[in-house]
């Protein structure tokens, strides 16, 4: 699937779709030179379709890149296992994309990233390996005004303080709320995101922290709210709906995208500009996913924010 952008580059075939290449974890091919490498695509996961938001703005930042991108529907959601399942999960995903040799790693999952990126990176020395919780972190210390920042997230994410602790790495005087909402992943996998339904479950979630009722001893309303699940900005409408237009809304989405750039430009990854025929080419995204390739077609589209075709979804094992 070819995606637009500004300024593109030719899009390359630097991973084996047979699964062919069977570089070792965190290496390339052998033979590979620097050149080639960065010719390979970025690896993205996440349990399922929510990471696509992550794909749409790293195309936006790097429309060059080819991205190779695995949703791991069959196993969604991941917020709800426990951390040793989750890791699990999440080493298998990894795998499976560096068998089809890639240059970097990104972790489009919120509760992968808390719960699992170090053994990512032990799992695949070598192999630059980028989350999504500290971009967000970052994204929110500069956003908020008074240092209130609430958090939503998987009961995962929440229960690992994932965003407490890199908040406070940035801003040790933040105070921090954090809120899971367990039922937003699968109403945005099933493209449930705004109208009455939506905004009654959302109000269950954040009218206590944003609302909080007549001598309640809530601390000071936040003025920041971070998205700290992927499949969460495809509620936004419905959120702002909710807590009214004076929080600011982070997702990490773009900054995790910066994060990206910043780690090819540091290792002379980043794809060169091409020129075919035709002028510039962009990169391709292609998709993997682990249960039903019409339904991520369907549903990774509304993400994504651009139709994809079931021809053009693997269905791949872990």
């Amino acid at each position: 699937m070819q995606v637009d952008g500004p300024a593109c580059g030719t899009a390359a075939t630097g991973y084996d779709q047979d699964n062919t290449g069977t570089s070792a974890p965190g290496t390339f091919a052998s033979g590979t030179s620097a050149p080639d490498a960065a010719n390979l695509p970025i690896g993205m996961f996440d349990s399922g379709v929510g990471g696509l938001t992550v794909l749409k703005a790293l195309r936006t930042r790097m429309p060059c890149e080819d991205i190779l991108y695995l949703g791991d529907t069959a196993r969604l959601p991941y917020g709800t296992k426990s951390a040793e399942t989750i890791t699990r999960y999440a080493v298998q995903a990894a795998s499976k994309l560096v068998q089809r040799r890639i240059k970097l790693l990104v972790v489009a999952c919120n509760t992968a990233t808390s719960v699992a990126l170090d053994a990512l990176r032990a799992a695949n020395p070598g192999l630059p390996v980028v989350g999504v919780v500290q971009p967000g972190a970052q994204a929110a210390c500069r956003a908020t005004r008074r240092g209130n920042i609430a958090v939503i997230a998987t009961e995962s994410t929440i229960r690992g303080r994932a965003y407490h602790k890199a908040i406070h790495s940035l801003r040790p005087d933040a105070q921090i709320i954090g809120q899971p909402c367990p039922l937003f992943v699968p109403l945005a996998e099933e493209g449930w995101v705004d109208g009455k339904i939506v905004e009654d479950i959302a109000a269950r979630y954040l009218d206590p922290i944003f609302r909080p009722a007549s001598g309640s001893d809530t601390p000071e309303t936040p003025d920041c709210l971070v998205l700290g699940c992927t499949h969460f900005p495809l509620l936004a409408r419905a959120i702002r709906n909710v807590i009214g237009p004076e929080p600011v809304i982070v997702d990490s989405a773009a900054t995790t995208a910066l994060a990206v750039q910043a780690e090819l430009q540091a290792a002379g990854l980043v794809r060169p500009l091409r020129t075919g025929p035709g002028g510039n080419e962009c990169g391709e995204a292609r998709f993997l996913t682990t249960d039903d390739v019409p339904r991520f077609a369907r549903t990774g589209g509304l993400f994504l924010g651009t139709a994809i075709a079931p021809n053009e979804v693997e269905l791949v094992d872990l």
